[in-house]
């Protein structure tokens, strides 16, 4: 073979091995990790509900092979194929599914899970938002790796006009001490790590556990009693959303702040417990909240059941 045609082919070779590597995509995820794909995913896991609602807002709805359960936002995610749970993963189906991407959530169990999916050599991006201004930023990496960037960057532009509206009407508010109770048996709540706490902060609210190093703690209810919080936030059940469910057992005791200026609220708890694009909705939601235990200061004629 002449050296001219070896010089050829090599010089071909070149071109289609540049233009390779121009066609792969690299982001980093939420853990700072470079995630890189050949092409735009076409066959995603999404292991957890926020995610869903994450890659749904970025246009990415059409590429979910499979989600886990109580992945139900939007009514679409309800028909989605489901891999499992956070406790456990169906490995034999996630590997007949044969996923190009997978997006994944730390939490109790998932270190162990993780593990056994590193072991499939499939990309894995970390979904792990911190704070309300991470969440469009993860959405738009995430359109990046679906080749979703004309859906995702304006969604995401959306969502930070939205937060940026939020934070200057409310932030500099006088501020309200408030008590976040994730669930009554046993007392859960949430620290200054979780991005809850970030919510708080942009209604201008001070969550009472802050300093604790547990992200979502179990507390006591004489901590609570001690700590006489102004607002008691609980979250309602979708069976009931009259209900105060966890919140009645704060009546028993009509001296503490927020019984007595009538400042037991609930919130839809998929709209703040989920790190996705309807966060920012439920920070719209908490502080409105937040600004009524204001007005309760000041006007106790304003005070009504929440």
């Amino acid at each position: 073979m002449k050296r001219s045609h070896i010089a050829a082919l090599l010089a071909t070779f070149a071109t289609i091995t540049s233009l390779n590597a121009h066609a792969a995509i690299s982001v980093r995820d939420d853990d700072g990790n470079l995630v890189t794909i050949d092409k735009p995913a076409q066959r995603i896991l999404a292991l957890a509900p926020h995610i869903t609602e994450l890659l749904f807002a970025a246009g990415g709805g059409d590429k979910i092979a499979g989600v886990v359960s109580y992945s139900d936002y939007p009514e679409a995610a309800k028909k989605l194929p489901q891999v499992g749970d956070n406790r456990q993963f169906d490995m034999e189906r996630i590997i007949a599914m044969k996923p190009d991407l997978i997006v994944v959530w730390m939490h109790g169990s998932a270190e162990r899970q993780i593990a056994m999916l590193r072991q499939l050599k499939v990309p894995i991006f970390h979904s792990e938002p911190r704070k309300l201004a991470d969440i469009p930023d993860s959405l738009e990496r995430l359109g990046q790796l679906m080749g979703t960037e004309s859906v995702a960057k304006p969604v995401a532009a959306q969502l930070r006009g939205q937060l940026a509206s939020l934070t200057a009407r409310y932030a500099q508010r006088p501020p309200v001490r408030m008590f976040y109770q994730v669930w009554d048996k046993p007392l859960y709540t949430l620290s200054g790590a979780s991005i809850v706490s970030d919510a708080m902060r942009v209604c201008g609210a001070q969550n009472i556990f802050a300093a604790l190093k547990v992200v979502a703690p179990v507390v006591t209810q004489e901590g609570v009693l001690q700590e006489d919080p102004e607002a008691i936030f609980g979250t309602s059940e979708k069976s009931d959303p009259r209900s105060e469910g966890g919140l009645a057992m704060w009546r028993a005791f009509p001296s503490m702040k927020a019984v007595r200026s009538n400042n037991l609220f609930r919130l839809n708890g998929d709209l703040l417990n989920r790190a996705g694009p309807r966060m920012i909705e439920g920070t719209a939601a908490l502080c409105e909240k937040i600004e009524l235990a204001r007005l309760h200061r000041t006007n106790p004629a304003a005070q009504s059941a929440p």
